[in-house]
């Protein structure tokens, strides 16, 4: 057996195989950083991205490269308009696409993308959202000093004030937060248009799923580079205008698609190491967290926990679609009465603070104590 196979890496629509020797060159005729950007009928936004990436204050090489998905607009012509300057500016821009009667999606696009690049690193960008200048520079020196990681940074929104919860969000949580809160509603902690990594990490979890429209591709990459033990870091500035509008590709996700999704991550990852939890919140989305539970994780329920008194008093939870008999009967205590670990189905950032006054009661450690799946 070969100590050292060939790598394999995939180029648009093709497996070559490397030598150590072929793999060295192309390290050294790779560029620093490769900008990976997807394109489906942008033509609106794209004269405002491009300025920005020309406008980057990075030392080192660039490349920008650009995969147009069966665009009907003049996206591929717009891109095409600014390769001269781009290029007068040291930036290798590398077009392709395809024109199909339909779009094959942001999976598959982005695939394309990053497989025709030669960068040692990736820098995801979306074709309707702005880069500060810095953007490249900082995130590829945490790159440098963090090759196993996915690195993110703080984000602005347009038009202002739109997803306001989502924003703070995005750039309040702390780095031992962005691991502990990857399993609620609000999706990756490092959202997908801040990403930024090596190249070496995109290999080894990659590629984006490629099932089209209705597919979370970045919340599957997310998990599978959690899962492969890696790394997640933000800088903490703000790099990118993170645009917001009805056209986003987020829009065609379900919540149930995610819901399930999210359920079967918090499971793996979090429920099957416990021997019993209890459910923060009797009301809703506690009761329909349990019931989206498998059979052994049901049972390790020992109760909801809830402020209610009126839920409290009920003293009991009986899930009546259940199969079993007799029929599962769950306690209803009050949070004090409880104990953990919890998993809490209650929005944050919703209840003005009297949520996280409580768990701060009660002295509990996010990460170990309780988890946010809300």
């Amino acid at each position: 057996m070969d100590p050292n196979p060939p790598k394999r890496l995939r180029t648009a629509g093709s497996e070559v195989t490397q030598t150590e020797g072929e793999e060295q060159e192309a390290e050294e005729s790779a560029v620093d950083v490769s900008i990976i950007m997807p394109v489906y009928n942008a033509s609106c936004w794209l004269d405002e991205c491009l300025q920005a990436i020309l406008h980057q204050d990075f030392a080192g090489s660039m490349e920008l490269s650009v995969f147009d998905d069966a665009s009907t607009d003049d996206s591929r012509k717009v891109v095409e308009g600014w390769k001269e300057r781009l290029e007068a500016r040291g930036i290798t821009v590398v077009i392709s696409g395809h024109n199909s009667a339909q779009p094959r999606g942001v999976g598959y696009a982005k695939n394309e993308a990053a497989s025709q690049s030669c960068g040692q690193y990736l820098c995801f960008q979306d074709a309707d959202d702005i880069m500060f200048p810095q953007r490249v520079r900082l995130q590829y020196d945490a790159s440098v000093l963090h090759q196993n990681s996915l690195i993110g940074c703080r984000v602005q929104r347009l038009p202002e004030g739109s997803t306001e919860r989502y924003t703070r969000w995005i750039n309040s949580l702390t780095p031992d937060q962005l691991v502990s809160q990857v399993y609620t509603s609000h999706g990756p902690t490092v959202v997908m248009p801040t990403w930024f990594c090596s190249r070496k990490l995109f290999l080894k979890v990659g590629p984006f799923d490629e099932g089209g429209k209705g597919v979370p591709e970045d919340l599957l990459l997310f998990y599978k580079i959690l899962r492969q033990g890696g790394g997640l870091l933000r800088v903490d500035e703000c790099l990118l205008v993170y645009r917001y509008h009805e056209k986003a590709t987020t829009h065609s996700v379900t919540a149930e698609t995610i819901w399930k999704l999210r359920v079967d991550f918090l499971q793996e990852r979090v429920l099957s190491q416990c021997e019993n939890f209890t459910i923060w919140n009797a009301g809703k989305q506690g009761r329909k967290l349990y019931r989206s539970l498998s059979q052994t994780n049901q049972r390790k329920v020992k109760a909801f926990c809830d402020v209610d008194e009126n839920k409290i008093q009920k003293g009991f939870y009986t899930y009546e679609e259940s199969k079993e008999r007799p029929k599962p009967k769950v306690p209803i205590l009050h949070y004090k009465d409880a104990s953990g670990p919890f998993i809490i189905c209650v929005k944050l950032d919703m209840t003005g603070g009297v949520l996280e006054e409580n768990l701060n009661s009660l002295q509990l450690k996010e990460g170990i104590d309780y988890y946010h799946f809300n």
